[in-house]
């Protein structure tokens, strides 16, 4: 099985890094099946931070998803927030996870409140609205995030652990039965902050690879309707 990863960042060594961390994870997960196929957004943010950010990064994942579609078996949008993923799974024909929906999915199957912890204050009303978008109430998910953004935590995590332990001990308190460390900048940390808690600790980066790698349903592809602007693969995928 062939996986998109498809990292809606404009930050190629961040795409490294989670290509490695992922690699490592495979046989761990029970995934050894799988191959990654890495890939950056061409345009946008260097690292997703606000909402203008994450509307352009939408697009990039776009023409990323209409570029590599053909060639792979499923797309993994390796980034928190998940932009664009509604319209990648109507584009691709194949299906499509984001990394968010997938943590939700597999942390609330298994507990009746989770906690999503990630890096930078501006995501916490953007993955509140989010959860309530995919059909999850606010009294199931407790959004929280520390001050600095995951690129930041990404180039000093172990800063950041100390941040990321407070700010989890506070959502256990307000009844969280498990912590997900989301984003891309802080994939591959659940290990070093599991010990500090009481309650389980997953990385949505793993989240995001055990969902993909399951069998996914596949809308209906979009209205075909003429363009202007677009990248050759985006304009042929929507092309009449």
């Amino acid at each position: 099985m062939r996986i998109l990863l498809l990292n809606g960042n404009t930050d190629s060594a961040m795409t490294e890094r989670m290509r490695a961390l992922a690699t490592a994870a495979l046989p761990r997960l029970g995934l050894a099946h799988v191959a990654l196929v890495p890939a950056t957004a061409r345009f946008g943010a260097r690292y997703i931070a606000s909402r203008v950010a994450a509307a352009i990064a939408g697009h990039a994942v776009l023409e990323q998803v209409a570029e590599h579609a053909g060639s792979v078996d499923a797309i993994a949008i390796a980034c928190f927030g998940d932009p664009g993923l509604d319209a990648a799974r109507e584009l691709a024909g194949i299906p499509v996870t984001g990394m968010a929906d997938a943590s939700l999915a597999l942390a609330l199957a298994a507990h009746p409140r989770v906690a999503l912890l990630t890096g930078g204050a501006a995501w916490v009303p953007m993955l509140e609205e989010f959860a309530l978008s995919r059909g999850w109430p606010r009294e199931r998910v407790l959004v929280r995030a520390v001050a600095p953004t995951g690129d930041m935590i990404a180039r000093e995590p172990e800063r950041a652990l100390a941040l990321l332990a407070g700010a989890a001990e506070d959502a256990v308190a307000e009844g969280a039965a498990c912590v997900v460390l989301g984003g891309a900048g802080l994939a591959g940390l659940a290990p070093a902050l599991a010990p500090r808690l009481a309650v389980p600790v997953l990385d949505s980066l793993e989240c995001l690879l055990r969902h993909t790698a399951t069998p996914l349903p596949v809308p209906p592809p979009p209205g075909r309707t003429p363009t202007a602007g677009l990248s050759p693969a985006l304009a042929a995928r929507l092309a009449p």
